[in-house]
C-alpha cells in the first residue's frame, strides 16, 4: 500500500503536448523580420505601382508635341503649371471636384449604411425567403450594367432629373456587391450571443444595430465605404449619359471634352487633368488609409 501512495504522490513528467504549446507561444510572441530578398520585392512592387503615376505627372509638366514624341520623356518638364491652368479653367475642374465629391462622399454613405443593414438581415436574421431573396440579390451582379441604361434615363427624363446630381446618386444608393460583402463578414465575425445577450437586456432591433452591429461591421464599413467611393470617384458610363460638360458635370464627364480643339487632342493637358483628378484619392487613402488597415487587423485578431 506504501508503494502505491508514493506512486501516486509522486508528481507528474511535463507532457510533450505542455512542452510543444509552450515552444508554440514562444514562436509567436516573436517578430518576423523579412530579409533581402523580401524587401527587394516590396521595392519592386511599389515602383511598378508608383510608376504610372509618376509619368503622369512628368506627362502633365510636358508640352503635347513632347509627350507623343519616341522615346517617352522620363523627367520632369517645366509645363507643368501652365497645362494645371489650362487644364482648369477649360472645363471648370473646381465646379467637377466639388459635384464628384458629392456625388462620391453621397454613394459611398448610402450604401455602406444599407449593405450593413441587408448584409445583418441576411446573415442573423429567420425570415421566410431569406436564401431566395440572396439569391436574387447576387444574380444582379450578373447583369450588365448597359441593359438598364434605356429605361433609367427614361425615368430620370420624366422627374426632370437630367444634368442634375440626382440622376446620378439616387440609381446606386445601395450595390449588390455591398450587401453579399457585409452578409459574408457578419456571417463570421458577429456571434448570436450577443444578439441573444442584448435582446435579453431589452433592447430593440435599432439599439442592437447601433451599439453591437455597427462596431462589429467597422473595420468591412470602412474598406467597403472606400471601394465604393473610388468605383464612383471613377465612373464614367452612366454619368457620361445623364450628365453633360454644360450641366453638372462629374470629373470623368469634364475630362472627356478636356484637351480638345482644332480636331486635335493635347494629350499634355488630358494627363494633366488626369492627375488632378487623382490627386483627392491619393489624400483620401493617405488620411484614411491606416485607419482602414488598422480597423481590418484587429477585426482579423482573435483572442
Amino acid at each position: 500500500m506504501s508503494h502505491v501512495l508514493n506512486r501516486t504522490a509522486a508528481p507528474a513528467a511535463p507532457t510533450p503536448t505542455g512542452g510543444r504549446r509552450r515552444r508554440l507561444g514562444q514562436k509567436a510572441g516573436r517578430q518576423h523580420h523579412g530579409g533581402p530578398l523580401t524587401y527587394a520585392l516590396l521595392v519592386f512592387a511599389a515602383v511598378v505601382s508608383l510608376f504610372p503615376l509618376y509619368w503622369n505627372l512628368v506627362a502633365a509638366s510636358h508640352t503635347g508635341e513632347r509627350v507623343v514624341q519616341a522615346p517617352s520623356p522620363l523627367l520632369p518638364g517645366k509645363e507643368l503649371f501652365n497645362n494645371l491652368s489650362i487644364a482648369w479653367n477649360q472645363v471648370d475642374m473646381g465646379e467637377a471636384l466639388i459635384n464628384t465629391t458629392i456625388v462620391a462622399a453621397a454613394v459611398a454613405t448610402s450604401t455602406v449604411l444599407f449593405a450593413t443593414l441587408a448584409g445583418f438581415a441576411f446573415a442573423k436574421l429567420r425570415f421566410k425567403g431569406r436564401n431566395v431573396l440572396l439569391a436574387i440579390v447576387v444574380a444582379t451582379m450578373t447583369v450588365p450594367p448597359q441593359l438598364s441604361v434605356i429605361p433609367l434615363y427614361q425615368l430620370i427624363t420624366e422627374f426632370g432629373w437630367v444634368n442634375q446630381l440626382q440622376s446620378v446618386i439616387l440609381p446606386s444608393l445601395v450595390a449588390a456587391f455591398g450587401v453579399f460583402f457585409m452578409r459574408q463578414y457578419l456571417l463570421e465575425a458577429l456571434p448570436v450571443e450577443l444578439i441573444e445577450a442584448a435582446r435579453m437586456d431589452g433592447a430593440h432591433s435599432l439599439r442592437i444595430i447601433w451599439h453591437v452591429v455597427f462596431p462589429i461591421a467597422r473595420p468591412a464599413m470602412a474598406v467597403l465605404g472606400m471601394l465604393i467611393f473610388v468605383q464612383a470617384w471613377n465612373d464614367f458610363f452612366w454619368p457620361f449619359i445623364a450628365l453633360t460638360p454644360d450641366g453638372a458635370p462629374t470629373l470623368q464627364v469634364a475630362l472627356a471634352g478636356l484637351g480638345s480643339g482644332n480636331h486635335t487632342v493635347n494629350h499634355a493637358i488630358v494627363l494633366t487633368g488626369a492627375f488632378i483628378a487623382t490627386v483627392p484619392l491619393l489624400l483620401v487613402f493617405a488620411l484614411l488609409g491606416k485607419h482602414i488597415v488598422g480597423g481590418i487587423t484587429s477585426g482579423a485578431v482573435k483572442s
